[in-house]
């Protein structure tokens, strides 16, 4: 029997957790994307892999707490290896709100009926998730008569059929406006989110010189989850007692990649599962 656990996950900075950095002409490095919803996620494997890596370096030489909650590794010598059973599991992070900018208007804060079932179903919350263009009550929007309220975005216009209250769909601790959140059909949320992405164009330089090496490639282009994007994972705890922010319940964290040029910074809060 698991003991249920949530991890939200909010973005100080861009996160890109994807294809490594590349010096290929050309090489657009892509975030991990659901095969769905087609937005961007955390593998489980690189959340594991931080919280592993965060507890083995706290406990330097000795590494006890790590080996019982994350698995033992391979002992040369031992015909099985040695190796545990891990009592913490992680799935993928999915995206519950990422902002998207509105040319003359506030940034909005944008999700589907998709991403919001899998938050549903993780926090266990009793409430009916709003239907596609739904908008929160007090959103600023340019008032069409007899349309309602319209947002205008780089690809064009966006009308939002029905308001309602959608503080319940805000995580605890979360400083998130309930004034500027927008919910879209799940067909419309992939473009939105490539609206939203942080890119950033990168070149190789000479060794000893700031020039543009030439015979390794020169473009390369990074994208990634803007600053501001809100994730949420399970977590399925075997035994209680797991704490890796020690009495804390929450932590900065860094994910994925690039992380020496601002890239990966997130905070990250813990709910649920007894710790």
């Amino acid at each position: 029997m698991y003991h249920k656990a949530f991890g939200i996950i909010e973005t100080l900075a861009p996160l890109h957790v994807g294809a490594t950095a590349g010096e290929e002409t050309g090489n657009l490095n892509l975030i991990f994307r659901d095969q769905f919803t087609q937005t961007g996620i955390i593998p489980g494997s690189s959340i594991r892999g931080r919280f592993r890596a965060d507890m083995r370096s706290s406990e330097g030489s000795d590494r006890t707490a790590t080996n019982h909650w994350y698995g033992h590794e391979v002992i040369e010598g031992q015909s099985d290896g040695g190796t545990t059973e891990a009592l913490v599991k992680f799935e993928y992070a999915s995206l519950v709100w990422f902002p998207v900018f509105c040319p003359g208007q506030p940034v909005v804060w944008v999700s589907c009926p998709s991403l919001l079932n899998r938050y549903k179903r993780i926090t266990g919350i009793e409430v009916d998730v709003p239907s596609p263009y739904t908008a929160s009550r007090g959103l600023q929007g340019r008032q069409i008569p007899g349309q309602g309220k319209i947002l205008f975005f780089n690809l064009g216009f966006l009308e939002i059929d029905n308001t309602a209250d959608l503080s319940p769909w805000i995580p605890a601790d979360i400083d998130l406006d309930e004034n500027k959140l927008v919910i879209v059909d799940n067909n419309d949320i992939s473009m939105l989110h490539d609206m939203a992405l942080y890119r950033q164009s990168r070149v190789k330089l000479l060794d000893d010189v700031k020039k543009v090496d030439t015979e390794k490639g020169a473009f390369f282009n990074t994208e990634a989850l803007p600053e501001g994007s809100i994730l949420i994972f399970p977590i399925a705890l075997k035994e209680k007692g797991w704490k890796p922010f020690g009495d804390d319940k929450e932590s900065e964290i860094y994910f994925g990649g690039l992380e020496s040029i601002g890239f990966g910074r997130c905070r990250v809060l813990l709910s649920g599962g007894d710790q």
